[in-house]
């Protein structure tokens, strides 16, 4: 049952939805991917209320939705299947209302997934949880997760107590090639210069690891990306999407330089992504 814009109301109510104070209401969330890695939620702005082991019967893991950005390969997505001892393994996460919207925002809802209520199972019995699934414009049968990707799912099945038959299976998945990546080059000449404040007056650019870009004329698909992207620094979000990362990077650490070699490596990925999907228009300093 797909919940649509409009009615997540009366569907979040069939997935658990309730108070927990006069003020508070919060709703259950089914985290199967990345997002039952508690540091990588956190690092989508997310901190649930709390959050337990669950498992969703009859429905089988799969990484065919790809990602805004190829080199990413393939990410999360469930789909029912017609072998009953298939099931996905998870945590149940009690969020606040607060934290849909920026769910949303990372999992492209109503572009790359749609939202829907499920009943996977807990210690305590069934419970009504929403989750996302794929959407068939960005299901690609091809698609492979990367090895980040497969360790950000491992960590988290590990600290979540999963079955170990369940964690030695994501650990063992074939994995997307890594591509080599050029170091960045800023081009020469003269450019604009923006910081956090003038950043922000262009809610169609963006920034990262110094570097700013106009997303205007991207791909019709990476459009989902302007009102997350547009206007901000992304570098933080980047750093602290990598599989090493334990949350505790800041912006101080960026602007003083104290970035891991992974994490080097990763933001020079992102940003030659960035230089190939969007418009470089400048650099970005941390004030």
């Amino acid at each position: 049952m797909g919940i649509r814009p409009g009615r997540f109301d009366s569907l979040a109510a069939q997935a658990g939805e309730c108070s927990t104070s006069e003020t508070t209401r919060v709703f259950y969330y089914f985290g199967y991917g990345s997002n039952l890695n508690l540091t990588s939620l956190r690092a989508k702005g997310v901190e649930p209320v709390s959050s337990e082991r669950a498992t969703l019967h009859g429905w089988t893991l799969l990484f065919n939705v790809h990602h805004w950005f190829r080199h990413e390969g393939g990410v999360g997505n469930i789909r029912p299947s017609d072998n009953p001892a298939d099931h996905v393994q998870g945590l149940v996460h009690l969020c606040e209302d607060e934290h849909l919207p920026l769910l949303d925002a990372v999992e492209s809802y109503g572009v790359g997934y749609d939202r829907i209520a499920v009943e996977p199972r807990t210690a305590r019995g069934p419970m009504r949880a929403l989750t996302y699934v794929g959407l068939p414009a960005y299901l690609d049968e091809r698609c492979l997760p990367t090895q980040r990707y497969v360790n950000i799912l491992v960590r988290g099945a590990i600290s979540a107590g999963l079955d170990a038959a369940y964690i030695e299976k994501l650990r063992q998945h074939p994995v997307y090639p890594e591509k080599d990546y050029p170091p960045f080059q800023h081009p020469n000449g003269p450019t604009p210069v923006f910081n956090r404040e003038s950043l922000a007056r262009y809610p169609l650019y963006t920034a990262l690891g110094g570097a700013v870009f106009d997303m205007t004329d991207a791909r019709r698909d990476l459009h989902c990306l302007h009102d997350f992207f547009g206007g901000k620094d992304m570098t933080l979000f980047h750093l602290r999407r990598l599989d090493t990362s334990d949350g505790s990077e800041t912006i101080d650490d960026i602007k003083r330089g104290r970035i891991s070699e992974a994490g080097g490596k990763y933001l020079n990925a992102y940003l030659n992504e960035y230089d190939a999907e969007f418009r470089y228009v400048g650099r970005y300093v941390y004030d």
